[in-house]
C-alpha cells in the first residue's frame, strides 16, 4: 500500500473538501448540503486559520480522508480543546489507516500548541465511528448535546 502523508489544508483544497464534506452529511445524517453554501464555508475557514483548520490525508499525492479542527477556549483549564469534525475517509481508503493517522496527528500538534485535549462529537447510530474512536484511547464524555438552529 502506498505510504500515506498528511498536511495542512490549502485554498487550492476547497473544492475536494467540499466533496468529502457534501459526501459525509449525505452518508452520516442523510443531509443533502448545498455544495454552493458548503464550498462557502470551506472557503471561509480555509482563508481564515481563527475559524479553524483542516488536514488532508494523501495517498500517491490524492487525498483521501480529511478532518476540521475548531476551537473551544476552557477557562476551568486555561487551555483550549481542539474539536475534531468534518471528518471524512473515502470508502475505498478505509479500513486503512487513514482516520488512525490523521487522529495521531492532531493530538501531536495540540500537544504542541499547549491544549488541553481533543473532542468530537458523533452521530449516536453511527456506530462504526464510535469503535474507532474508542479504538484510538477516546472516552465518551458526560455531556449531552443540546442546540438550536436559527
Amino acid at each position: 500500500m502506498t505510504a500515506l502523508s498528511l498536511r495542512p489544508a490549502r485554498l487550492d483544497d476547497a473544492d475536494v473538501i467540499t466533496r468529502f464534506n457534501v459526501a459525509m452529511a449525505l452518508e452520516t445524517e442523510g443531509l443533502a448540503l448545498d455544495p454552493v453554501r458548503a464550498g462557502r464555508g470551506a472557503r471561509a475557514l480555509l482563508g481564515d486559520p481563527q475559524k479553524g483548520l483542516y488536514f488532508v490525508a494523501e495517498r500517491a499525492g490524492a487525498p483521501v480522508g480529511q478532518l476540521m479542527i475548531t476551537y473551544e477556549w476552557s477557562d476551568w483549564r486555561d487551555a483550549w480543546w481542539w474539536w475534531i469534525q468534518s471528518v471524512w475517509v473515502e470508502p475505498d481508503a478505509r479500513r486503512g489507516g487513514v482516520y488512525r493517522a490523521l487522529y495521531a496527528h492532531v493530538v501531536q500538534a495540540a500537544k504542541a500548541a499547549g491544549c488541553c485535549g481533543v473532542r468530537l462529537y458523533v452521530e449516536r447510530a453511527n456506530a462504526k465511528a464510535q469503535a474507532t474512536y474508542r479504538a484510538l484511547g477516546m472516552k465518551q464524555a458526560r455531556y449531552e448535546l443540546f442546540e438550536s438552529e436559527i
